[in-house]
């Protein structure tokens, strides 16, 4: 009996230690090496001073306030086309919406070094800018003013399939006679919408806000194979800041503490967009 009662503990220790030995232990050694000067082969306590020197890099504060900017555009765009191509494939259930769930949800599918590649080496943009006179898309990737939306526009056509799926759930969870009295009522599509549907969305609105505000904030692939940062590190997102702080310039010191300062400020907002959304709820 004594077996059986304990025996569940067979499933969880195992998962237990290797979250303790991938992700809480590298994440400790990670915040004692953010108070030194380590270079990979040597280290020296040296306090705060990486956090000191950090908040007056201009590089690093650059690149913090670029991925701020970023997250905010690109969260609010990823759930407005993920909600929008929800509402498209259950409007109706016939083949036509089951094929277009499939294309929207297609890009997810693919990794991001392989997404930011296909985008930066077609000459689809370039036709068009070169037959239409479009200025704007000659060479945007590596126009500073222009580079930062080619990122945007990569992130939010791979991420508005998955979000999309979030949202379906919830549609799908509506009452069909609460949609179906509402319409024998007189309600016009826009008054379902915003009177039945939207207030029935208030959790996929938060799953979806942490899933996106999470993902934009450690972005990476993408911005390493559309626009490796450049032109002059002007499109040098945090992570990518980081990455080459840590294993170019070998200050991995440096680069930790660069890191704390990226998981404390995600984690803050986290709580505090996840504190937002359920008051919203309630």
């Amino acid at each position: 009996m004594l077996i059986k009662k304990h025996q569940y503990l067979a499933f969880v220790l195992p998962a237990v230690f290797f979250i303790l030995l991938i992700f809480v232990v590298p994440f400790l050694i990670g915040i004692y090496y953010s108070f030194t000067d380590s270079n990979g082969l040597r280290s020296s306590f040296i306090g705060w001073k990486n956090f000191e020197v950090l908040f007056q890099d201009s590089t690093f504060l650059q690149s913090f306030w670029l991925t701020v900017k970023f997250s905010f555009v690109s969260v609010i765009l990823i759930n407005l086309v993920g909600l929008a191509f929800a509402l498209i494939v259950t409007s109706h259930n016939n083949r036509l919406t089951k094929s277009l769930r499939t294309i929207f949800f297609m890009p997810n599918l693919i990794g991001g070094i392989l997404l930011g590649f296909i985008w930066q080496f077609t000459s689809a943009f370039q036709a068009i800018a070169a037959a239409f006179h479009l200025d704007f898309f000659k060479g945007w990737l590596s126009n500073p003013s222009t580079g930062f939306w080619g990122i945007v526009i990569l992130f939010v056509w791979q991420m508005s399939g998955y979000i999309m799926l979030i949202y379906i759930s919830f549609l799908n969870a509506i009452p069909k006679n609460t949609i179906q009295a509402a319409v024998l009522d007189g309600a016009k599509a826009t008054q379902i919408f915003f009177f039945i549907q939207l207030p029935q969305l208030a959790p996929a609105f938060t799953i979806s806000l942490f899933l996106t505000l999470a993902n934009s904030f450690k972005l990476y692939e993408q911005n390493l194979a559309l626009t490796n940062g450049g032109p002059y590190r002007s499109t040098e997102m945090i992570s990518m800041y980081i990455y080459n702080t840590a294993f170019v310039n070998f200050q991995q010191g440096y680069a930790q503490a660069a890191g704390i300062i990226l998981f404390l400020c995600v984690t803050i907002v986290s709580f505090i967009q996840l504190a937002l959304s359920r008051k919203r709820e309630g």
